[in-house]
């Protein structure tokens, strides 16, 4: 039986869409589709080929995630579960919320008991579309599932045509009907590569209770335990275990927000590692010294969102924002939960602060110091206190 398929776990700053790119352009002679949850990583696949080649090569596609179902698996068997839609054109709508509300005349969402009601299967245009036909995004990759279910694996069949090799890159961002479609993609004639860090689950196509257990970066598990003995997956937790951004210090602390994972190994590649200071690692900050540690270091500000008060004179980000950039200081402004973890790292952290706190840390090449009022006598495994010597 023949293994095409491979899960690469990776760390943060591993360089895992390099080596998705670098994998891809070794390929002559057959077609290769990398696809990604957004839009900012799909850009930098593409800037990352033409860096490498001079230009995107004719055998290589780069779309993403719901650019692709759209085109190869909704329109080209759109009619299959709805024959009247067959002349219709089909477009996109991207929701962060459940969608097919039902609304009153006033465009109001019918409540019951204070829950909003929802459009069922039995009503298919009102479920899957907007009324300008738009098909939400919650629902696109479930429609794809029973499109290739109905016409017996023509969909896949056709997709498995078009590509020899299929590159999934931050897969885990993928949840509930688009872990079906891997299975499916695990099962056709194509090669499939898939790469991700299952600590930075900062964004998620959308919020399923279809494999809800799998949905906080738990696609290793998924492998593992969702597929039938006729569809094989190699896991490689080895390769991309390695920063080329974080130091040590930065690996083994990140480290502690997912002990079930390995601690990843800072690389030791001479580039990488030439802008070494007296200065690195984890350090907490109180408040008050917040305006020196800006002036002497020059750190970017993370902050979960613009409501957090940061210092207007300096570069301030958002976490989420900030996911796959690099700098070489990061200055953290925690929530409160994120805090009282810092303090204690044994304190409850919802999976989505958690993801946003380790992806905060790790895009430090050499200190990143999280903003936390401590006791001077407290002490904190991993982390240094600052103190501000003016």
């Amino acid at each position: 039986m023949m293994n095409n398929n491979k899960l690469m776990v990776a760390a943060a700053g591993s360089g895992k869409t390099t080596y998705l790119v670098n994998k891809a352009c070794e390929i002559n002679g057959e077609s290769v589709l990398i696809t990604t949850y957004t839009e900012a990583n799909e850009t930098e696949i593409k800037k990352k080929i033409i860096k490498k080649m001079g230009c995107i090569p004719s055998n290589i596609t780069i779309q993403t995630w719901f650019s692709f179902l759209l085109q190869h698996g909704v329109r080209p068997y759109q009619s299959v579960l709805y024959e009247s839609l067959h002349d219709e054109s089909i477009g996109f709508y991207l929701t962060s919320e459940k969608s097919g509300k039902k609304l009153d005349s006033q465009g109001i969402p019918i409540t019951f008991y204070g829950n909003p009601i929802y459009w069922g299967e039995k009503d298919f245009k009102k479920h899957y579309f907007t009324k300008g036909l738009n098909i939400y995004s919650d629902k696109i990759s479930k429609f794809v599932f029973l499109n290739n279910e109905k016409s017996k694996n023509q969909v896949m069949d056709r997709i498995a045509g078009i590509f020899s090799h299929i590159f999934i890159d931050e897969v885990q961002d993928l949840a509930g009907y688009d872990l079906e479609l891997i299975k499916l993609f695990f099962k056709s004639n194509s090669s499939v590569l898939l790469v991700g860090d299952p600590r930075q689950v900062t964004y998620l196509t959308h919020h399923s209770a279809k494999f809800e257990k799998y949905s906080d970066g738990q696609i290793k598990k998924f492998v593992e335990n969702e597929l039938s003995k006729k569809i094989l997956c190699d896991i490689d937790e080895t390769t991309l275990n390695v920063s080329h951004r974080n130091n040590q210090l930065l690996c083994n602390y990140s480290a502690k927000l997912y002990p079930s994972l390995s601690i990843p190994s800072a690389c030791t590649c001479k580039g990488c590692r030439d802008n070494t200071t007296d200065h690195e690692g984890v350090f907490l900050i109180k408040p008050s010294n917040i305006e020196g540690y800006l002036l002497n270091y020059n750190p970017i500000q993370l902050r979960w969102n613009s409501s957090t008060k940061c210092n207007p004179n300096f570069q301030a980000m958002n976490f989420g924002e900030s996911k796959g950039l690099s700098f070489e200081r990061v200055l953290i402004y925690p929530t409160t939960n994120m805090a009282l973890w810092v303090k204690d790292n044994n304190s409850e952290l919802a999976s989505e602060a958690r993801a946003k706190l380790y992806v905060g840390i790790t895009r430090a090449r050499l200190s990143a110091a999280i903003v936390v009022d401590y006791d001077h006598d407290a002490v904190f495994e991993g982390i240094e206190k600052y103190l501000d010597e003016n």
